[in-house]
């Protein structure tokens, strides 16, 4: 199958930067946000909007990881390199690179579900808008409706030549 390139490394860049802003835009009030990014390309998603944050807010960004099994999340409980002190009464934002099913996203929403916080929000890159959980993207940079025998690829391994990808 063929790859077509759906986002290229600029039109990443400034989906990120929309992405910033409207986080920024609905947190003003904030001392501080917590970004916590999904281990892999949701961590580094994560990463390149925390420093887009730093530099347009006046308020602490805290960026983490949620570790996961992504095939079988029930396998192990999912951790995040925060401990409960660090997260309670603050902001939290899920970050991953593409919405699928939603398995993973909702899994690693659950860690903060019974947790003291005082929101909980989404963030997604490329949503493809065929959920089969109970879970929405709050932020999203691109959603685009494909086939379920097409899969998006968000190829981060090379800095300075991301994209997404559809094949």
């Amino acid at each position: 199958m063929k790859k077509v390139e759906v986002l290229n490394t600029q039109q990443i860049q400034q989906k990120l930067n929309r992405l910033a802003y409207e986080i920024y835009e609905h947190t003003l009030e904030e001392k501080e946000i917590m970004l916590t990014g999904i281990e892999g390309n949701g961590y580094l998603v994560a990463k390149k909007l925390s420093a887009i944050i730093k530099k347009i807010a006046p308020y602490k960004v805290t960026l983490g990881k949620i570790t996961l099994d992504k095939k079988n999340p029930l396998a192990k409980k999912p951790v995040v390199d925060f401990t409960e002190a660090d997260y309670k009464n603050k902001t939290i934002f899920v970050v991953d690179d593409v919405l699928n099913s939603g398995k993973t996203l909702i899994y690693a929403v659950q860690l903060f579900l019974t947790q003291p916080i005082k929101k909980l929000h989404t963030v997604i890159l490329v949503d493809r808008s065929h959920t089969q959980y109970p879970v929405k993207a709050d932020f999203v940079g691109l959603s685009l409706s494909t086939t379920l025998q097409e899969h998006i690829v968000a190829d981060f391994s090379t800095s300075g030549k991301e994209t997404v990808y559809l094949e």
